[in-house]
């Protein structure tokens, strides 16, 4: 749409990719809302979309697949040349063969593969999987009294977690590790993605000849039948999608709960805390591209066809009309898991690797604070998340026993083999081995998986 046209020139087309979005993103949802239930906005610079801020237009566009497409190739901006290759934005907006950009037949096939995958991972399975990875990081920083909760702890254990539910060996698993590092934090992003595509093929070819017990395989297996290349990208798109929001999810609930607002001082749960997060400080803000197949009235806004039309699951969640069922936390009704054919297949695991993670980490350290005022926390700037910069933390420090506990325990364990059990090795040692390693060998090496 012309930046001129009435709907456009009334109510200014919003950055989204400023500090000032970062730190008050709400009053761009709002300033939107006041004119109608999508606006016009700048995801980065020189790239226009719409943003849908309207709970019920939201619900809308999710769910009518014949009207708004997901496939990025219709992106008219892109196809024209007027979004380089070197936009921001586009890492997470181009069109990629996976069940996020697919429409139709294809994306029922692929989506079908990754539900049936991801449905075999039991509660049980993924809370044995998280508990000694949270131990093996928690060993890492318990003896300083200090840590950042998301770099020391809830950036690193996704990845970590990912790492092993998809059955991925040491030298591999150190370069998914690194390059979705690197993907996340903008650092030499292009090189990073070429790593990490090698790795996935890697593993893909290793896993096609030795299968086990892991989403990999499974995926493999399914009868769908997917290539190579497709495996590839439904692995990056898994691995992708699950390690940044759970990262926050986990960060922004500790925020909560040791906070003075709601804290553990009011005996706020770790289910509640994550439930306020999900409402209010939705992990995915905006995200789930559309592109109208013609032009089309969005409550006052048009929006014309082959244009992004991004969802605010935020903006949708702060919805006036939704201000009873934001107050009890109904979890039926916020859209921080999306809706209709595209919505998160995965929010159930989701729910469970965070809450056993904050568990462990509570339990392990009964004092834990935060180390600054909660109106000091910075937000990272971005159109698409809600993402803390750091949450700094102070604890009484501890001996770093945790995961020699836990190799006790499982050492004895009915049916378990019976090995030398490993200390957790000292600080020194652990630093000059992470230097040596990558996280995930240096978690195998310690745990003898």
């Amino acid at each position: 749409m012309d930046p001129q046209t009435p709907s456009a020139a009334t109510v200014g087309r919003c950055p989204m990719h400023d500090e000032a979005f970062a730190a008050d993103p709400q009053q761009v949802y709002d300033r939107l809302r006041a004119h109608a239930p999508a606006g016009p906005v700048e995801l980065a610079p020189g790239t226009d979309a719409t943003l849908v801020v309207g709970h019920e237009l939201a619900l809308r566009v999710l769910q009518n697949t014949e009207l708004f497409a997901r496939d990025a190739r219709r992106w008219k901006a892109l196809n024209e040349g007027q979004i380089g290759m070197d936009n921001p934005v586009l890492p997470m907006m181009a069109y990629r063969p996976n069940c996020l950009f697919t429409d139709g037949a294809v994306h029922l096939r692929l989506r079908k593969a990754v539900v049936d995958s991801l449905s075999r991972l039991s509660t049980a399975r993924i809370r044995r999987d998280v508990e000694p990875i949270a131990d093996y990081l928690i060993d890492q920083f318990s003896e300083r009294g200090r840590a950042d909760l998301l770099g020391d702890y809830a950036k690193l254990l996704p990845l970590l977690l990912f790492n092993r539910l998809f059955g991925c060996p040491a030298d591999i698993g150190d370069t998914i590790t690194t390059a979705l590092s690197a993907i996340f934090d903008g650092k030499d992003a292009l090189r990073a993605n070429e790593e990490l595509t090698g790795a996935l093929m890697e593993l893909i070819a290793r896993k096609r000849r030795q299968p086990g017990d892991d989403v990999t395989s499974w995926l493999i297996q399914h009868p769908a039948g997917l290539t190579d290349e497709e495996l590839k990208d439904q692995l990056a798109l898994l691995m992708g999608a699950g390690i940044e929001p759970e990262r926050s999810l986990i960060g922004s609930a500790l925020v909560l709960l040791l906070s003075g607002a709601g804290g553990r001082q009011s005996g706020m749960r770790i289910e509640e805390a994550l439930d306020d997060v999900l409402w209010n400080q939705t992990p995915i803000a905006n995200y789930a591209a559309h592109y109208p197949v013609q032009d089309v009235d969005l409550g006052g806004h048009v929006a014309e066809a082959n244009t992004p039309v991004v969802i605010s699951f935020a903006g949708a969640n702060s919805d006036p009309a939704l201000a009873e069922a934001r107050r009890t936390h109904s979890r039926g009704a916020h859209l921080a898991w999306g809706a209709g054919p595209h919505a998160c297949p995965a929010k159930d695991p989701a729910q469970v690797i965070a809450t056993t993670a904050i568990e462990r980490l509570l339990n392990a350290l009964p004092d834990l604070a935060l180390a600054v005022p909660e109106k000091d926390l910075q937000w990272r700037p971005g159109p698409f998340h809600r993402a803390l910069v750091s949450l700094p933390a102070t604890f009484s420090p501890t001996p770093a026993t945790r995961m020699a506990a836990a190799l006790q325990e499982r050492a004895t364990a009915p049916g378990a083999q019976q090995q030398p059990l490993q200390s957790s090795p000292s600080a020194p040692a652990r630093q000059e081995s992470a230097r040596r390693k990558g996280f995930w060998s240096n978690f195998l090496d310690i745990f003898r998986v």
